[in-house]
């Protein structure tokens, strides 16, 4: 995970425990006045084996052991940089394995900061011992965002019967898998739609045209090279799912 998501960024820590100490807040040469000093880092092999151990048990309610799992995670603080994002992946990873989700990423992370002062007094509660703020935290932040997930794929489904309602073609016509391509590919470019589809760049481009004359996608790209389409409405559905996701104490 650490390696998939920072390789591109700072390749040069990627794949390797941090070899020296560190810590949150205070000032960047001296860990006096830090909110949190993370172990030694001769003790993080150890205990990173500890805790990929419990992530592997399968005797757990899943909630519960995500949120001990990250929270143990985000106390050893493993990497030289990247721990906050490869801890939120964790969760996911950890979901996928247990079987609550399968073709989705539930934005539970997000809801996690959406109160970041409530998630950092339920990480400082489980350092001294209290796990049940924590596992709190993690249910309230998953409730939430299988709510706003429930939200989105309300808003989806009625946009897509909005163009099945606007758009008229053939059974076997490419606009159609145009229009199924276009939930997971927002954005496509007429190469996109060749190799997605499987069809010629006339056909691309036939298909395109006829999303553009019945509103469902505006170029986005100025010029007649290397030209984007977008699904605007779409788009902004997904936008406003972020937002409501990251939103301050969402849905109260």
């Amino acid at each position: 995970m650490h390696r998939a998501l920072l390789e591109k960024s700072n390749p040069l820590i990627v794949g390797r425990w941090r070899n020296e100490q560190v810590w949150i807040g205070g000032g960047s040469f001296s860990p006096h006045n830090a909110s949190f000093i993370p172990p030694h880092q001769d003790r993080v092999p150890e205990f990173m084996d500890d805790v990929m151990k419990f992530v592997r048990r399968s005797d757990l309610p899943v909630i519960a052991q995500v949120a001990i799992a990250h929270a143990q995670f985000e106390t050893i603080h493993p990497f030289p940089d990247g721990n906050d994002r490869t801890g939120r992946a964790l969760v996911q990873g950890m979901l996928r394995a247990g079987g609550v989700t399968k073709n989705v990423t539930v934005p539970v992370s997000a809801g996690l900061l959406g109160d970041t002062k409530g998630y950092f007094d339920a990480l400082t509660a489980y350092r001294n011992g209290d796990v049940r703020p924590i596992i709190e935290t993690m249910t309230e932040a998953a409730f939430a965002a299988v709510t706003n997930g429930r939200r989105l794929e309300k808003e989806i489904t009625s946009i897509t019967a909005g163009w099945d309602a606007t758009v008229q073609a053939r059974s076997d016509s490419s606009v159609h898998g145009l229009k199924i391509l276009l939930l997971r590919q927002p954005i496509v470019t007429i190469a996109i739609v060749c190799r997605e589809l499987g069809v010629s760049e006339p056909a691309a481009d036939t298909s395109i045209k006829k999303l553009v004359d019945a509103g469902i996608l505006s170029q986005s790209t100025a010029g007649r090279r290397n030209r984007h389409w977008q699904a605007t409405e779409l788009l902004n559905a997904l936008d406003d799912f972020g937002a409501r996701a990251r939103r301050q104490r969402w849905g109260n």
